[in-house]
């Protein structure tokens, strides 16, 4: 797996937030990893690296409102309020982040929801002869940057694992 990251500041990325860049080669069709990466019940097999009880609610339609939620360890449930803005299957999917979930309650405003509202988080799934390659870019705040360096290569992993049995 090849894991890279960029230090670089784009137009609609939150204040003190920087890109991240993750790619790993799977092998598999793009259709397949897409169809894994987005089904309910594999989404939350690779993302439970995250959180053991890591899911989402909501579409994956172009505009549609998503939560990406899991219990904390106090036992609350908190994540993410976002939106699809772009879903081209097998190609590219991305996501909006607009807010958060704490203790089950939608947050759209605050200190914390600055660090992540405009943030995105984008998939680019390559395939070329049934192999594909996905590159994954998403804004990150810097308190975030150590766990996320840690954690993506853990999960893209895991995807792979799932998209290759």
């Amino acid at each position: 797996m090849k894991t890279t990251e960029k230090e670089t500041i784009k137009a609609g990325t939150p204040a003190k937030a920087e890109v991240m860049h993750f790619e790993i080669d799977i092998d598999a069709s793009a259709g397949k990893v897409y169809q894994t990466m987005l089904d309910k019940k594999k989404y939350s097999e690779w993302t439970a690296v995250f959180n053991a009880t890591s899911h989402f609610e909501g579409s994956w339609k172009k505009g549609a409102k998503i939560l990406f939620l899991g219990t904390d360890t106090d036992g609350t449930m908190g994540g993410m309020v976002s939106r699809i803005k772009e879903n081209i299957p097998n190609r590219f999917v991305s996501i909006e982040h607009l807010g958060m979930v704490q203790a089950g309650k939608e947050i759209m405003s605050g200190d914390k929801v600055d660090q992540w509202a405009g943030a995105h988080e984008n998939y680019t799934f390559t395939e070329n002869n049934g192999h594909t390659h996905l590159k994954v870019d998403l804004d990150v705040a810097e308190e975030w940057k150590v766990y996320f360096t840690q954690m993506w290569p853990a999960a893209l992993n895991k995807l792979k694992t799932i998209c290759e049995e």
